[in-house]
């Protein structure tokens, strides 16, 4: 299995710290081979075309923006984007 890199962008919110928190989780959980980037930059969240935080982005790719939705649901996305 390949390494996958994982970022969450937000400005160090309590969604954001949830968030972050729910995704290292997920992927543990999942025995997944990650790296796990926090990202608190508005100009490098903006670069990545997002306009609300929190967001999660695999590999390039957001899955999630605007909210911290639940473990199962993480684990849901990180599975079938990998």
């Amino acid at each position: 299995m390949k390494r996958i890199r994982m970022e969450v962008l937000g400005t160090g919110c309590p969604k954001c710290r949830k968030l972050a928190e729910l995704a290292e989780q997920a992927a543990r959980e999942l025995g997944l081979d990650c790296e796990i980037v926090k990202v608190t930059s508005v100009m490098d969240i903006m670069e990545r075309g997002v306009a609300a935080t929190p967001a999660l982005v695999l590999d390039g790719r957001v899955l999630i923006a605007g909210g911290a939705p639940s473990l199962e649901r993480i684990k849901e996305l990180l599975s079938g984007s990998i």
